[in-house]
């Protein structure tokens, strides 16, 4: 390559030559702090190069951080041609070199130069050509920046290198920050899909636990009123899970992105629940110091669970009703009417039926709650999901103790003697203390007893077995036999006595009769 010789020049152009190059300077970090488009931005670059500076087919190149090469991208043509697919790796053409060297080149006229492969048929061989290595903060460049001067201007080729290296050091500092706000913003994606995925597996379907009957139907109504955004009432006992209920039905729904606010409605007064609720103004009351989104605003395109919605008061059940109506409201001080976009999940363990009856809860309201009713059965009536239940209550806690825990089969079996009044929260907290108890990280039967909630030495209540007649001539055998188990307690030798006959005998009848044995 040749060397370029820089003559003496008059001092009135080089004058001007400085003003066109300031004037360049400025408005090219105008460019850089417009924009983080990185693309965008260095694509506006080589359009001033050009406008103010006459440097013609500006091209950037940046380094790939996953495949090393440099990647077009950005260049500027007069006729606004479509961007070329083009890498360069390493060593290749003039690009590649000045990319491996970390050097600036110049060539006085690129016709002379046997390494210049014209890959993007952009640049005029007649012209010289200047090519800078872009720098973001490390010993390595990233890029290239290139671009062609006016043939007439060898004797200001170092004037004309000196305003490359300049811009292609503000793009640097340009390129390191568009490349940490893409990786914060990667990463905020990252843990904001991480997020997502772990509380919808937190809240999902698969943390409702059960498989009796009437959990099976819970499930499938669940299901079903997820995909829709109609009001759901969910009923049942304090502990049964309604909660968990309503979570399920949001992120399981269309608007599982969007927020899912929750309100007791028990725990605050009315003064107090309207401004949860509503909002307020600053200085709508004392100690309104400032504005306040309330809970509906807070939920605007997501979900609202109004828990214990059975406790508010008839005054205030007047202004939620005009709220379910219309979709309107306004913050406690206010005059604005704000439109909402919210879907209501309400939850109540009274009964609202015997409420309106009363006139204690008003009926226009119950029906605007009442639209999809879910009744979540006590844990009394589903004792046969007690060993999942807690199974799943058991691996929770012990990955909130950070130690292994198991439950033996016999404290499974002493939890399904209990009545459970308080419960899936009552069964929760008794393994917990459980699992204090237990040092080893085994509940057994003797952790639970420590718990004192379940008495081994109490006399537990049995089923109710209805008497039937064995000697009713109209029951056949296998009916007799089934009928005889089941006042024996399913103990066969007591059966057999009831029967008139032996063991054996009754052995033999169950196991060609096919009657299922129960363990009692």
């Amino acid at each position: 390559m040749n060397e370029v010789m820089i003559p003496v020049s008059s001092d009135r152009q080089r004058g001007e030559l400085l003003r066109i190059q300031l004037d360049t300077l400025y408005r090219v970090s105008e460019v850089l702090n417009r924009s983080l488009d990185l693309n965008a931005t260095l694509r506006e670059v080589l359009r001033v190069l050009h406008a103010r500076a006459a440097m013609s087919h500006g091209m950037a190149t940046l380094r790939d951080p996953e495949s090393g090469e440099l990647l077009l991208n950005a260049v500027h043509t007069v006729d606004a041609q479509p961007l070329p697919q083009v890498s360069y790796r390493a060593g290749e053409g003039l690009t590649g070199q000045i990319m491996e060297t970390g050097q600036a080149l110049v060539v006085e006229r690129l016709a002379d130069e046997p390494e210049f492969l014209d890959r993007l048929g952009l640049y005029d061989s007649s012209l010289p050509f200047v090519g800078v290595p872009i720098f973001a903060g490390n010993d390595s460049p990233v890029g290239v920046l290139a671009a062609q001067p006016p043939a007439e201007s060898g004797v200001f080729m170092k004037e004309r290198l000196q305003l490359m290296q300049m811009i292609a050091n503000l793009m640097g500092n340009s390129v390191r920050l568009a490349w940490e706000v893409e990786h914060e913003r990667k990463s905020l994606t990252n843990e904001r899909d991480s997020l997502r995925r772990a509380i919808k597996a937190e809240h999902g379907f698969d943390n409702v636990v059960g498989s009796s009957d009437s959990m099976r139907r819970v499930f499938e109504q669940v299901r079903q009123v997820a995909k829709w955004d109609t009001t759901v009432l969910i009923r049942g006992q304090s502990g049964t899970g309604k909660e968990l209920i309503a979570s399920a039905i949001h992120y399981n729904s269309p608007r599982a992105s969007a927020a899912f606010i929750k309100l007791n409605c028990a725990a605050l007064p009315d003064n107090l629940i309207e401004s949860e609720l509503f909002g307020h103004e600053k200085g709508a009351f004392t100690g309104a110091t400032h504005q306040h989104k309330g809970r509906f605003e807070q939920a605007d395109g997501g979900t609202l669970f109004l828990d214990e919605i059975g406790e508010i008061s008839p005054t205030f059940q007047a202004k939620l009703l005009r709220v379910l109506q219309e979709g309107e409201l306004q913050r406690v001080g206010g005059t604005k009417t704000l439109k909402v976009d919210v879907r209501i999940i309400a939850a109540t363990n009274r009964d609202l039926e015997a409420e309106v009856a009363e006139g204690d809860f008003r009926e226009d309201l119950y029906y605007r709650l009442n639209v999809m009713p879910i009744q979540v059965p006590p844990l009394c009536q589903r004792i046969e999901d007690v060993p999942a239940l807690a199974r799943f209550l058991v691996s929770k806690l012990a990955r909130r103790q950070d130690r292994p825990l198991e439950i033996k089969d016999s404290a499974l079996r002493m939890l399904m003697q209990h009545h459970w009044p308080g419960n899936v929260r009552e069964l929760e907290n008794c393994l917990e203390r459980a699992a204090i108890m237990s040092c080893e990280g085994c509940i057994d039967q003797e952790a639970i007893a420590l718990t004192g909630v379940v008495d081994p030495t109490a006399p537990q209540p049995q089923p109710a077995v209805k008497t039937v007649d064995l000697d009713d001539p109209d029951l056949d055998e296998r009916d007799r036999v089934i009928a005889a188990l089941e006042q024996a307690g399913w103990v066969q030798a007591k059966a057999a006595r009831l029967l008139g006959m032996t063991p054996r005998q009754v052995a033999y009848r169950i196991q060609t009769l096919d009657i299922p044995v129960r363990r009692i």
